[in-house]
């Protein structure tokens, strides 16, 4: 404690009934202060003053020392049943006594890894033919014309992919392995010639979109070229899929689930859309005319909408999204497909249902300044987690009878009025996206959180951390293929190793990692 803080020595002698009662609201005041203190701490995410126990090794007292909690006995499994053994090498004791009998082999199991360059010289014959033309033996498929064989670029691409490892790191581990190759030629094998894997990872999300029940979905930042930028992940137990873009609007939104489609429709859907928006009545009419209409590109849209004298910002922005969504209808997205986000305006389209981690942040980080209001916000949090779990349980098994009950329950915790202004202002909040939050009554096939896509897009901010931001296009669309597929490979529970050797080597071992989603989709794993 500071000298300032500290309260002096006063004889007891001279400790009158006035004197200790002002003691006693100093040393009040000095635990409010030092709450405070802590309060402020936590609020710029800095540490409170730590909360130091009393050493156990003072004194004797057996009643003091800590119980040992009993594990319990696991039984162990042998970690090389399934292993694969590729040398068997017999050993024979040096001197063997006479009259000894064999009685079979004492197996000792030994993992290693063979690391170091492996240099390969194809002689290719070279014949002339009387034509004068010449014939030269063709190299194996997997070579392609490149001088790195499939195991230096499936461990390029699994090092700065798969493990966040920087290109000079990457540069220095081959040349200490012995292998000769540059900084440029380590980029082209990051970048160049990877039409196969964003082909394979576009497919993810057009399957996802067409069977699955829910997708979560999120953003970050992703700058580029020096500008900032987004990066939209979709997906959920089975795929995830990363897009980085210049916005993270609603219209990009809307864009991405058009898959590989570019066109506009005006549909039924797109229509009602615009009138739900109250895109003005005359122009809606002007629009309602054309029903049925496709137009193929963005540039033809937005020159069909100036023809209609439809110029202005936001019912641009509205006549655009009805469109998207009418586009997004026609390829056949489902109709039953709910999306689940953290409250973000720009994913609160069709089938919507909110995170309650995330709407319950907005009583975590209310602070109340006496017992009272502390008092009523513990009881507030204890409530909504304890109708949470009542909400997992409905989940596991739904039963028609407690959905009144649980509705009812929603209502009596989120429409109290506590006398604590803010407090009451954030359940009037969360009051109103109650049709959001409790879409799973209807819908228990769904997640009550969101915190699977939260998962996902660490993977993407780890290597924004470490690599930064992107610089060329090809980076860019690079970066979201592998994120996707690494992450796609780990739910798939497929080796992003073996997956990256099977893809550059041509063997298809695996099919497409749509068609493994798609059937683990329809037959989920037990």
């Amino acid at each position: 404690m500071s000298p300032i803080n500290r309260i002096p020595k006063i004889p007891e002698d001279e400790v009158s009934p006035i004197v200790a009662e002002l003691i006693e609201i100093i040393h009040l005041q000095m635990e409010e202060i030092q709450l405070l203190r802590d309060e402020i701490a936590r609020l710029k995410n800095q540490k409170p003053k730590p909360n130091i126990k009393p050493s156990r090794l003072e004194g004797n007292d057996r009643s003091n020392k800590v119980k040992k909690k009993v594990r319990k006995k696991r039984t162990k499994k042998s970690k090389t049943q399934k292993m694969e053994i590729h040398e068997t090498i017999p050993i024979h004791p040096d001197s063997i006594p006479s009259g000894s009998k064999f009685k079979g082999y004492q197996e000792f199991i030994v993992q290693d890894l063979i690391i170091g360059n492996w240099n390969t010289c194809y002689r290719r014959g070279r014949w002339q033919k009387p034509s004068g033309d010449y014939v030269v033996g063709q190299l194996p498929e997997d070579i392609s014309g490149s001088h790195f064989g499939s195991t230096i670029r499936a461990f390029i691409l699994y090092q700065y992919y798969g493990c966040h490892v920087t290109q000079p790191l990457i540069k220095e581990q081959l040349h200490e392995m012995g292998a000769s190759i540059s900084t440029g030629q380590i980029n082209n094998i990051i970048i160049n010639d990877k039409d196969r894997f964003h082909d394979e990872k576009d497919q993810l999300l057009s399957t996802g979109l067409k069977i699955s029940g829910y997708i979560n979905v999120d953003d970050t930042g992703a700058r580029h070229d020096g500008k900032n930028g987004y990066c939209t992940h979709i997906g959920n137990e089975y795929f995830a899929w990363f897009k980085s873009t210049d916005s993270k609007s609603r219209i990009n939104f809307l864009s991405l689930l058009r898959c590989e489609h570019t066109d506009f429709v005006l549909n039924e859907q797109a229509l009602a859309y615009m009138k739900e928006q109250k895109l003005p009545g005359y122009q809606l009419l002007k629009l309602m005319s054309h029903t049925g209409k496709i137009i193929k590109t963005e540039k033809q849209w937005f020159n069909f909408l100036k023809r209609f004298k439809i110029t202005g910002a936001r019912h641009k922005r509205i006549a655009t999204e009805g469109a998207l969504i009418g586009s997004i209808t026609h390829h056949g997205f489902n109709p039953g497909l709910a999306i689940i986000s953290d409250d973000a305006g720009q994913f609160k389209v069709f089938l919507h249902a909110l995170c309650w981690v995330h709407a319950e942040r907005s009583i975590a980080t209310l602070i109340g300044f006496n017992d009272h209001q502390k008092e009523l916000l513990e009881n507030i949090k204890t409530d909504i987690w304890n109708y949470y779990n009542d909400l997992k349980e409905y989940r596991l098994k739904p039963d028609e009878s407690q959905k009144e009950t649980l509705e009812e329950q929603f209502n009596e915790i989120f429409t109290r009025k506590t006398g604590f202004a803010s407090l009451d202002k954030a359940l009037k909040r969360i009051y109103q996206n109650k049709s959001e939050l409790l879409l799973v009554l209807d819908r228990p096939d769904i997640s009550l959180h969101n915190n699977l896509s939260e998962g996902d897009i660490r993977e993407y901010v780890k290597k924004r951390k470490i690599s930064g931001s992107t610089r060329s296009n090809l980076g860019k669309r690079c970066r979201d293929t592998f994120t996707s597929l690494k992450k796609t490979c780990r739910k798939l529970d497929i080796s992003f190793w073996s997956f990256l050797k099977d893809r550059i080597e041509c063997r298809n071992n695996y099919p497409p990692l749509a068609e493994i989603v798609k059937t683990q989709m329809t037959c989920p794993r037990a």
